[in-house]
């Protein structure tokens, strides 16, 4: 029996669709994580996960997996 294990890098990197873009980020395990590395907290936005649409209430208790599909919309003001 054959036994796939990924090197400790790896296992701290999720691969993440963004916006229609894929990236690697290390050290992020919930929503609320990659929000503060994107620098967004704070901001006005939309968090749309695998087609559902996250309350803000749950950025913290949202888990992402490897693979996931995020559309992030960041609301901009102006006059």
């Amino acid at each position: 029996m054959q036994q796939n294990f990924s090197s400790d890098s790896d296992s701290d990197s999720l691969s993440l669709k963004i916006n229609g873009e894929t990236k690697s980020y290390a050290n992020v395990e919930t929503l609320h994580d990659l929000l503060s590395e994107l620098n967004y907290l704070g901001k006005r936005l939309a968090v749309e996960l695998n087609g559902e649409i996250v309350p803000k209430s749950e950025y913290q208790n949202t888990k992402l997996n490897n693979n996931d599909n995020l559309e992030i919309v960041v609301a901009v003001g102006g006059g």
